[in-house]
């Protein structure tokens, strides 16, 4: 018998020290996830606050934190059970950002050159530079069907807190014309959404601007200064693109992970994925990895420089696509998170897949370089990568299986920007469309397949 208890204890206290160190290691994460989301929802999105908490922060584990908003110093704070204090602040034409490893005056002193829009009237300026619609819609649209389709979008099957779909914005592109798109209550066409993961596709965009300029080759040697005397030194810019640069990463948002750690921890994102030792030969194995693309992000800073940076995606690509409403915001140290964080309206989303649908061409003016969209949509060599091209989704399918496709009733020379919890921009060339949802789909339980299917089944 005391051999038994002592065992027990034994378990116990074990028990007790995995759950302290595991507390440890995740409240930091709960408290710095519900800060940085609550900040910008509200001051870069215009959400209310309490609606935030009891949507975005009211699952599991999220809800085991508070959050507050304050507006006096344009901040939100986040805590776990009244430890693990995480904050984060607003600063104009960057958004927010999480005071991780330095204190918040020196946040709050970076000299930032950010770029200053000029005014201008949206619904004075005819589509796609501005928001002014034809009368008439595409005759090629059955606008029933189309308009059915949309209210499926938004139709809810299960009312319990994690079914439901949230469904906040869908809008539909047609050869170029805003044919149809609809908002949910709280929302309409002004409402900026986050991107989360589509922001990768954003950062394809920046690095072929950069390639286009020739300062970025695809095929040398990504230009990172710690793996020049190890075997990292083999990983080529195109590898980064892939995901396929062999880096040890763990993609997981269910605990502390590369991922959590890096998003929620970390003053510089694309240093600390950049410490990550190889596991795999560069070129031989696909891991999704958001370390992967703040490694990137890094790597147009260093290239552009610090003068022009700040304003460089919104010159050289947001601006020239009347995508006004996009912020992206950076890290601590000051790099844009080019794998989550960019915040802007449906229609700007919509905006940014029109430039791929058109090969990277936007109103006579070459942006993206020749070829850049057919590299971006086509999946790497190798099964092992089927359905992944250069941060952006594909829909071909398992290499000489192209039935075998993610959206089996979509055609398979589509790709897509997809996001956390639902976000998405379908790009179609075959149907010369373009399909943006967004939304808060806690359990992946939206049918985008279905969606897409439908809208292509109103063309005529």
């Amino acid at each position: 018998m005391k051999i038994f208890k002592r065992l027990l204890l034994f378990v116990i206290v074990v028990a007790v020290a995995y759950g302290v160190q595991y507390a440890w290691r995740a409240f930091p994460i709960i408290s710095g996830y519900g800060a940085k989301d609550l900040c910008s929802c509200v001051l870069v999105a215009g959400r209310d606050a309490e609606s935030v908490i009891d949507n975005e922060l009211n699952s599991f584990p999220l809800k085991l934190g508070s959050f507050s908003i304050n507006y006096s110093d344009s901040s939100a704070t986040g805590k776990v059970f009244g430890l693990a204090k995480r904050k984060a602040i607003y600063r104009k034409g960057l958004g927010c950002t999480l005071v991780v490893e330095m204190s918040e005056e020196e946040l709050r002193n970076q000299k930032i050159n950010t770029h200053k829009p000029s005014p201008l009237l949206t619904d004075t300026v005819a589509w796609p530079m501005g928001d002014q619609l034809p009368v008439q819609a595409a005759n090629k649209i059955d606008s029933l069907k189309l308009a059915t389709a949309l209210d499926h979008a938004f139709e809810e099957k299960d009312t319990s807190l994690l079914q439901l779909r949230r469904t906040r914005a869908v809008v539909v592109l047609y050869d170029g014309q805003l044919v149809g798109e609809k908002y949910a209550k709280g929302f309409e066409k002004n409402s900026r959404h986050i991107g989360w993961s589509m922001t990768k596709s954003i950062t394809n965009a920046l690095v072929g601007i950069l390639v286009k300029e020739g300062k970025l080759n695809l095929d040398a040697p990504a230009p990172i200064k710690e793996w020049e005397n190890d075997d990292r030194k083999s990983i080529r810019l195109t590898d980064l693109m892939h995901m396929s640069s062999g880096l040890n990463w763990e993609e997981n948002y269910g605990g502390p992970s590369g991922a959590t750690n890096m998003l929620f921890k970390m003053k510089n994102m694309g240093s600390y994925a950049a410490d990550f030792p190889l596991e795999f030969k560069p070129d031989s194995v696909f891991e999704y990895s958001s370390g992967t693309t703040n490694i990137l992000s890094r790597i147009v800073r260093e290239t552009v420089g610090d003068d022009r940076y700040y304003k460089f995606p919104y010159e050289a690509l947001f601006s020239k696509l009347g995508m006004r409403s996009i912020v992206m915001e950076p890290d601590a140290g000051g790099t844009f998170v080019g794998s989550s964080y960019s915040f802007a309206t449906a229609r700007d989303f919509a905006r940014f897949g029109l430039l791929f649908l058109n090969d990277g061409v936007w109103q006579g003016e070459r942006i993206l370089p020749e070829g850049w969209v057919k590299y971006s949509s086509t999946p790497a060599h190798g099964a092992h990568r089927g359905q992944y091209g250069a941060q952006w989704w594909t829909n071909a399918g398992v290499k000489d299986h192209p039935e075998d496709r993610t959206y089996p009733d979509v055609p398979t020379d589509s790709f897509q920007a997809e996001g956390f919890e639902g976000q998405y921009i379908f790009v179609v060339p075959s149907k010369k469309l373009v399909v943006v949802r967004l939304g808060l789909t806690k359990l992946d339980n939206f049918d985008i397949n279905k969606l897409v299917a439908e809208v292509i089944g109103s063309l005529r």
